[in-house]
């Protein structure tokens, strides 16, 4: 947004080019379906296309390419643009293979960056932008001067934390800067998009000091490559007839992914001239974090780009049909979709499905794993929505010597929240005078600071060697301390941990109690909230925490067996592993596809992970639903699905359950129809009997297949069990009301006379019942 309005908002509308005349036909392979002949031999207009997972979009799109070519349109008039430098690779090979021999010549393939740098030096050349370095910005550059800004700008009170956790404020810092650019909001609405607390307000200035910088030194950024270029078409309307008209065929890959700027400069490019075709699929927008929105598939560019053609490639290659109609039954709950089934094609192999009830996820794991032949561990990954679900699995592996990668960072046992508790267990233990000096600093240093004892730096490093300095008896210096020579809040906190060292020093219990007792007393989580950056953040830190302790717990062990055993642990975790099964979040996996896929974690704490109060809960919701959707279609021979025991009491601290899209999937439902198709013993001319109820996305399928269904009666799943994902609810005492937001224990419910109150989750059921 500049100026007060959208950028998007422009004057002119997209009308249609008048039909260009056929030539010669394209001998088309047979293997091609229907939809995949009628996208590729489509006539000469704008085209959305709708593509599931798995559908062999790659294949299509290069056929069609080839089949507009010898249709004599002009390849240096055409353009293809790819999200990134990988997929444009891939997509130029498969274009080659399909015009292989033609004696075509082919168009230029590009990534939006690369299409935006040509027009920045072009405008350079103009006089419309000032020059610049052809030394791009690296990101150890920006994430440099982001760490300069941040120290400088942030709150004092912030500025202990920034020193120990440079890593976090660097990538937020980052990271807001590319937001803003590639949203083109003002930082300041980006901000209040985001949720940072107000401690954090200092990011609006930094993007704006940064700003100043980067163009003092005449440097551009990967993310300006966009945004200036972009920037200067809108403010200038000679640069709109300049870089528009000039391509008669636009193809745009992974239009789900489309963020502001470049839906943008997809429209200067294209002007009036240009028929444009995009293909993607909404339900796999879960890029959201980068400017991402599925509106743009859904609704921007047929508003946009006049009367476009929508097709669809609809069946999948990937995945069997169980996983077809668990995905569909899902997904349909979405409000902001297209009505396509992803439907699995005949030459489709099987792809076996289940449902775990268990207590544990991580023991879970193991199982799954240990009837797995360790040559084709490589071929199963693991994904979390949240990287605090790996701890416990990871730590299981390790004791039982399962091989795994990780894809990011270093694993469970490096993270700061557990080597300050194994910190805080070495204290306790006594095995402080058994550590090298240096490591008994840094034991000091982490104990003071887990949580915070609200001493500024200086003061706390002070402390932290004075501490060294003895082999034992912590708890006693802390005791003897001259607190009135304190902030009243540092002396109070140093005070409490020392008498907490003093208690737990002859604790003899399970490590899982000492854990918990310190955590409580003091005020630990309380801590990490008040320091993290964001809510997400802290509650992961918090989750990181708990799924420690529960590994622990599962040892039953005593402290000093506690350390025993995790040393060993850390040895493990430091050999190089080759292969093994992969650890990976289900962001990072967009786009890839495994044999075996294991989803833990489907319980309403991470699946759909908790929303902030002020977050649009039924907008989250549906996000949440388009990750697990992602998930589960990364499957191509087995998917395993974790959740907990449906009357179950909470394991984990934290847990509320099995997640509500558990009951939306239909497991039930879905693998004995999937079964039943994928043996493919059925008649045609008979009707299939159900002991499941039937649903009105399993009735589509069916008649897809050309058969009938029989059984209960229909049904339309709705997850009436989750009280307050109802829209309408009614309590036994304040009567009627509407829920109007959620977080992770309670929801808000504003009642018809007016009152507007906050509930607790746990006890919901005892008092209220769905109203239709």
């Amino acid at each position: 947004m500049r100026d007060g309005y959208p950028l998007y908002q422009l004057a002119s509308t997209i009308r249609p080019m008048p039909t260009k005349p056929q030539h010669a036909a394209l001998d088309l392979p047979d293997f091609l379906t229907d939809e995949q002949r009628a996208i590729i031999t489509a006539g000469y207009e704008h085209s959305v296309i709708t593509a599931v997972a798995g559908s062999g979009k790659t294949s299509t799109l290069a056929w069609r390419i080839r089949y507009l070519l010898q249709q004599g349109h002009d390849p240096d008039r055409m353009l293809v643009l790819m999200f990134n430098r990988s997929a444009r690779v891939d997509f130029g090979r498969k274009l080659q293979e399909v015009c292989h021999q033609s004696g075509l010549a082919l168009p230029e393939i590009r990534t939006y960056h690369a299409m935006g740098l040509r027009l920045y030096k072009r405008f350079v050349r103009e006089g419309y932008l000032p020059g610049f370095s052809d030394k791009i910005l690296t990101e150890q550059e920006i994430s440099f001067q982001a760490w300069q800004l941040t120290r400088r700008l942030a709150p004092e009170d912030l500025a202990d934390e920034i020193r120990r956790n440079k890593k976090d404020f660097v990538e937020t810092a980052t990271g807001f800067i590319d937001l803003v650019k590639t949203t083109l909001s003002p930082a300041e609405i980006v901000f209040e998009e985001l949720g940072y607390a107000d401690k954090h307000r200092y990011l609006i200035d930094l993007f704006h000091s940064f700003e100043q910088w980067r163009k003092s030194q005449s440097r551009i950024s990967y993310a300006d490559m966009l945004y200036e270029p972009v920037m200067a078409i809108h403010q200038n309307p000679p640069l709109q007839r300049l870089v528009g008209n000039k391509m008669d065929l636009i193809l745009v890959d992974e239009y789900q992914d489309t963020n502001e700027i470049q839906h943008l400069l997809l429209r200067y490019v294209a002007g009036d001239r240009a028929r444009v075709t995009v293909v993607g699929d909404p339900d796999q927008t879960i890029y959201e974090f980068r400017g991402a929105k599925p509106e743009f598939i859904l609704k921007r560019f047929s508003d946009e780009f006049e009367s476009p053609l929508e097709q669809t490639l609809s069946y999948t290659f990937r995945y069997g049909h169980r996983v077809a109609l668990l995905a569909n039954h899902l997904i349909c709950h979405n409000t902001g979709r297209k009505d396509v089934l992803c439907h699995s094609h005949p030459s489709t192999p099987a792809t076996e499905v289940e449902l775990h009830r268990v207590d544990s996820d991580s023991d879970a794991v193991v199982r799954i794993l240990q009837q797995t032949p360790e040559a084709n561990l490589s071929d199963t990954a693991i994904l979390f929505r949240v990287w605090s679900q790996s701890v416990p699995i990871e730590l299981k592996l390790l004791a039982r010597q399962i091989p795994y990668r990780i894809d990011a960072g270093k694993g469970a046992l490096f993270s700061r929240e557990v080597q300050a508790i194994i910190s805080v267990l070495m204290v306790v233990t006594g095995r402080l005078s058994n550590l090298p000096d240096t490591d008994r600093l840094e034991v000091a240093r982490q104990l003071l600071r887990f949580p915070h004892v609200g001493l500024k730096e200086p003061e706390l490093e002070q402390l932290a060697r004075f501490l060294s300095g003895f082999a034992n008896d912590w708890h006693e210096r802390l005791l003897a301390m001259d607190y009135d020579a304190l902030s009243p809040m540092a002396g109070r906190k140093l005070r409490k941990l020392g008498e907490v060292l003093a208690q737990l020093r002859d604790y003899k219990g399970p490590v899982a109690g000492l854990i918990s007792g310190y955590a409580e007393h003091t005020d630990l989580y309380e801590g990490i909230r008040s320091l993290a950056l964001t809510h997400e953040s802290a509650e992961e830190r918090i989750d990181t925490v708990h799924g420690f302790r529960e590994y622990l717990k599962s040892l039953d062990v005593d402290a000093n067996g506690a350390l025993d055993h995790l040393k060993t642990l850390k040895q493990q975790a430091g050999e190089n592993q080759q292969g093994g099964v992969l650890l990976s979040t289900i962001h990072r996996t967009k786009g890839l596809e495994w044999p075996r896929v294991i989803i833990p974690g489907l319980q309403e704490k991470y699946l759909p992970y908790s929303p902030r109060a002020e977050d649009d809960a039924r907008a989250i919701l549906e996000s949440e639903r388009r990750l697990l959707y992602v998930a589960m279609t990364r499957s191509r021979q087995q998917l395993h699905l974790l959740s907990r025991p449906v009357s179950a009491q909470p394991h984990l601290e934290g847990d509320q359950g099995p997640s509500r899209f558990v009951e939306e999937f239909c497991f039930d439902l879905a693998h004995e129809l999937g079964r039943l198709l994928d043996e493919g013993n059925h008649k045609t001319d008979s009707a299939i009997e159900l002991s499941a109820p039937i649903t009105p996305v399993s009735l589509r399928y069916a008649e897809r297949e050309g058969i009938s269904l029989n059984g209960s009666e229909v049904t339309q799943t709705d997850s009436t069990s989750v009280l307050w994902h109802r829209q309408r609810l009614s309590h036994a005492i304040f009567g009627a009301g509407s829920v109007v937001s959620e977080d992770e224990s309670a929801f808000e419910v504003r009642f018809d006379n007016g009152d507007t109150l906050n509930f607790s989750k746990k006890s919901a059921h005892l008092y209220f019942s769905p109203l239709a």
